[in-house]
């Protein structure tokens, strides 16, 4: 914190701040102070406003009694030559720079202290160090100087356990604790806690194919914030670290059990164990497709066939002549396809030969016979 008197003058205009840094913890009240000069010949009733901003509009300085922002908590407190600053419940927000203005009531006449001056304000924050492996030291620590006077008070789970500035604690433990400074609004720093029983997600699923790639991710809600070290089941090496672990090119040696591990300053937890599995090879859909395709690829040529040769055969220029009586048409032979596959997801060849069964004796009297043969033969690598 800087303490010296900083002096901001022209022709006898002139604005004096006490400190020009101000560190403030959250909560706490702030009074902000300066002094301001102006020519002998300016009386006390000639001047017409005087205030402090943070921020201007349309060039001009706007008044922080007049800031939503800082509604009931800014109060001025001015005296001849001299003005105050009070606001009250200090918020992380009102860091800022802020600046003194004074005018007069002759048109254009006024003054501003540039620079003017620095405030920060902090929050409580707990300090963890570890005494020995089985107790930690909490401390309350800010980093604005308060007074010697300032006491605080430890909770544990919304409940009140100790005053104090440090408060120690088993290591390991789940609890939250936070600490408060007595007689100061809002003034309470954020919980500290060991993390607790991380989960464990898997992308794009439990069950990998050999060959694809899987990630674990590790989620715990811990703070401070915990980092992540992943295990295999019965293993003692970790197998990586950080909150999300990868797996490429996934086989069968991959199969088994993981589990991750969470740890900070307060201790560390273990998730339960998630099981990784191989379903085998990520093509074997692909050889049931392909035979289907080959049944009915084998279909649509057979009858193709068929619909050629009865296209191409001539109609009989004879008329048709009546049958004896008695007399027996022979039956139409049938047509005989066959057809045969090897199933394998490998590349298949076709193979296929259409030939009469035998000649016909005549084409008028008996329908043509074919027999079809088609043979899937898988190609030796």
């Amino acid at each position: 914190m800087c303490c010296v008197t900083v002096i901001q003058s022209q022709d006898g205009w002139g604005v004096n701040y006490l400190k020009t840094d101000v560190c403030a913890a959250k909560g706490t009240t702030v009074d902000i102070i300066c002094d301001f000069t102006h020519p002998p010949r300016i009386r006390y009733s000639d001047i017409k406003d005087r205030f402090w901003f943070t921020k201007e509009k349309d060039g001009e300085p706007v008044d922080l009694t007049t800031d939503s922002e800082y509604s009931s908590r800014v109060t001025y407190t001015c005296y001849s030559k001299s003005c105050h600053l009070i606001i009250t419940y200090v918020r992380e927000s009102d860091s800022a720079e802020y600046k003194f203005t004074f005018m007069t009531n002759k048109p254009g006449e006024k003054y501003t202290g540039s620079p003017g001056v620095t405030l920060s304000v902090k929050g409580l924050q707990v300090q963890v160090r570890r005494s020995d492996s089985t107790w930690l030291e909490l401390t309350c620590h800010s980093s604005c100087v308060l007074s010697d006077r300032a006491e605080y008070v430890w909770y544990k789970n919304e409940e009140i356990i100790k005053r104090g500035s440090s408060l120690p604690v088993s290591s390991g433990s789940t609890d939250r604790y936070y600490c408060y400074l007595i007689g100061y609004s809002g003034q309470r720093s954020p919980a500290v806690y060991g993390p607790q029983r991380p989960s464990v997600s898997v992308s794009p699923s439990a069950e990998m194919l050999e060959g694809d790639s899987v990630n674990l991710t590790c989620s715990t809600d811990a703070n401070p914030a915990a980092s992540y070290t992943w295990y295999k089941e019965h293993e003692d090496s970790p197998r990586a670290s950080g909150q999300i672990f990868t797996i490429t090119d996934f086989t069968a040696e991959h199969s088994g059990n993981y589990y991750c591990e969470a740890q900070n300053e307060m201790g560390r937890s273990n998730s339960t164990l998630r099981l990784i599995t191989s379903s085998g090879a990520s093509n074997g859909w692909i050889a049931a497709f392909a035979s289907t395709s080959a049944i009915f690829l084998v279909i649509i040529m057979i009858l193709t066939v068929l619909m050629i040769r009865r296209k191409k055969s001539p109609p009989s220029s004879r008329p048709a002549e009546r049958p004896e009586n008695n007399a027996q048409i022979p039956p139409a032979e049938p047509c005989y396809a066959t057809a045969s596959f090897s199933r394998n997801q490998e590349d298949l060849l076709l193979y296929s030969n259409v030939s009469p069964a035998r000649p016909p004796r005549r084409k008028e009297e008996v329908e043509e016979v074919l027999y079809s043969r088609v043979n899937f033969v898988r190609v030796s690598q």
